[in-house]
């Protein structure tokens, strides 16, 4: 396959070696048995300049590779496509997006596709969708539940995000904990009293990290108190 072939040509094993070490793939870890060519993401963007129109059927052998950055070229063209589409490609887009989200399995490949197609998408529909993942037993169902409502956030809606957070509150899981963190921190960037209002009712039950990255652009003082419990 041409992009499989391109990408590889532009690999380096040695940052291959620091990507495997930052994106936690040993036993027992988040990522563990992902492979990396040691492709940054700039260079997989450049790369898939002249590959932007593939078919689902060659996007589906990129989604199936073992190879990190294969996944993600993917994911990137599925973006690109769904911005140029119309409406029933955007929903053939969807649907292949969430039928392979078992393939979307690392932070990175969440955060730049989930907001981009399902947040997108749902903006105007049902999110019923996003309640079925935030129940998913897989980490990146889950975590492709909340990132996607940052589309909804930068359009000033908050209600599926607060709903899909307070669900979220005892997960056990530190990359969940970041990335509700970092939903609220964002409402919060929009409207503080949204974020205040949440934390007033939960802050004391949120994990450490959740909290820490849902104030983190809150006056110090006031960040304080929330460590010290004291709201």
């Amino acid at each position: 396959m041409e992009l499989s072939l391109a990408l590889k040509k532009h690999s380096n094993q040695e940052k291959a070696k620091l990507l495997q070490r930052f994106f936690k793939t040993g036993k027992g870890e988040y990522g563990e048995g992902d492979v990396f060519l040691g492709l940054a993401v700039p260079a997989t963007r450049e790369i898939i300049k002249s590959h932007i129109n593939l078919p689902f059927d060659e996007l589906q052998l990129s989604l199936n590779s073992k190879f990190h950055e294969e996944r993600l070229a993917a994911l990137l063209i599925l973006v690109h496509q769904f911005k140029k589409a119309d409406e029933n490609k955007r929903k053939e887009i969807f649907n292949f997006y969430l039928k392979n989200a078992m393939q979307i399995n690392n932070w990175d490949l969440v955060d730049l596709s989930a907001p981009n197609i399902i947040g997108e998408f749902l903006k105007d529909k049902s999110k019923s969708v996003l309640y079925e993942l935030v129940k998913s037993e897989n980490i990146w169902e889950r975590r492709i539940s909340i990132l996607a409502t940052f589309t909804f956030i930068k359009n000033n809606n908050f209600q599926d995000s607060l709903k899909l957070a307070t669900i979220l509150l005892k997960d056990k899981h530190n990359l969940i904990h970041k990335a509700v963190g970092w939903m609220l921190r964002e409402m919060g960037k929009k409207d503080i009293s949204v974020l205040e209002n949440f934390l007033k009712l939960n802050y004391k039950q949120m994990p450490r990290t959740m909290l820490r990255y849902a104030i983190e652009k809150i006056p110090e003082a006031r960040r304080k108190a929330y460590l010290n419990g004291e709201i």
